[in-house]
Formats: C-alpha cells, structure tokens, sequence
C-alpha cells in the first residue's frame, strides 16, 4: 500500500500485488480509506487466475493493511502463506516498492491528483502500459506481461541481433562521412 496526498489535502490509498518473478501488477485498487477488506478482495482478484505448484507465498510488510483478522481469515480460507519481509526473512519487499516509485515519480507527480477519480483513471493507465508495453530491464527487453505468459521468450535474441545490425550500420555512416571530409 502506498498512500497518496491529493490537491485538497485529502489522502487516498493505492494497492495493489506484484507477482515477485514477472514483476506484473496481478492486482490493484484505490482506496478512500484503510479499509481491511481492500486487502483481501485484492488477494482475492490476484489469485483468481493463477495456477501454483505449492503453497503460494505472499509477501508483504507489517502493515495494518496486511496484518489483520480480515487479512489472516483470507489467507487462510485462499491457503496462502504469508512472510514478513524483514521480520520472517532477511529480505524486502523490494519489487512493489520499486514499483511505488515508477507509478509515483515517472507518473503521478507529473500530474493533478485532483480527485480519487483522476487517481484511479491515472493508476489504471501506468498499470496497463506497465504490464503490457513498459520493457523492464532485469528482463532483456520483456514486459512483465511477457515473462508472466512467457510470450517474449525470442525478445532478448531479437534485441541483440537488431543492436548488433545497429552498431554496423553506424561504424559504416561513421567510416563514411570520416571518408569524405576533408583532411585538414
């Protein structure tokens, strides 16, 4: 959760749930209050589709939003094991909040937040170009979309092969126009 001041000074609370391996947003919601049951209807719509060998894990920080009788009763009825990030292991949640600070920093900052409207409209936008046509680095090119459904699996090859026909193409202008000018 991450919790955004609008123009008239009232605050709006952003959800949402990554997928750890594809970096997809699976799930997300704009809330006008903490309300617990944001959490779990967005554990809910994460997992609908999803097909685990295992106990799915999610993690999450401690948090009221994550740490409460709403919450626990969820996990426990959809059979999801919750881990503490820096409490039950050494690591963070690190990739929801790198996301925090595209969709804040590359997004909304540059635009009004005048209305929990206009921020829902705003997240759904950076959502979708951010599953479906926003290259992540960590993946060669690939959307989350693309590693999620494995989709792009030729992507990084295709990306290196048009690099390289790039690079020959600039040292053979570069070789030219150095051909052609004048020797001083």
């Amino acid at each position: 959760m991450s919790v955004l001041k609008l123009l008239d000074g009232t605050k709006a609370n952003v959800l949402a749930i990554i997928d750890n391996y594809s970096r997809k947003i699976l799930a997300w919601t704009v809330a006008e209050r903490l309300d617990p049951t944001a959490t779990c209807q967005l554990l809910l719509a994460a997992g609908k589709h999803m097909v685990f060998a295992g106990l799915p894990r999610l993690f999450a920080d401690s948090g009221i939003e994550n740490i409460n009788g709403a919450v626990d009763d969820t996990l426990f009825s959809a059979c999801l094991e919750r881990v503490l990030a820096q409490v039950e292991v050494a690591y963070s949640n690190s990739m929801i909040e790198a996301f925090w600070r595209s969709l804040k920093h590359q997004w909304l900052y540059l635009n009004a937040l005048d209305s929990i409207e206009r921020l829902r409209s705003l997240v759904k936008f950076f959502v979708e170009e951010y599953n479906t046509r926003m290259p992540h680095s960590a993946f060669a090119g690939q959307t989350p979309d693309e590693m999620y459904f494995g989709t792009g699996v030729d992507l990084p090859a295709q990306l290196a092969a048009a690099r390289s026909k790039a690079r020959g193409e600039r040292l053979a202008a570069n070789r030219a126009m150095w051909l052609r000018s004048p020797m001083v």
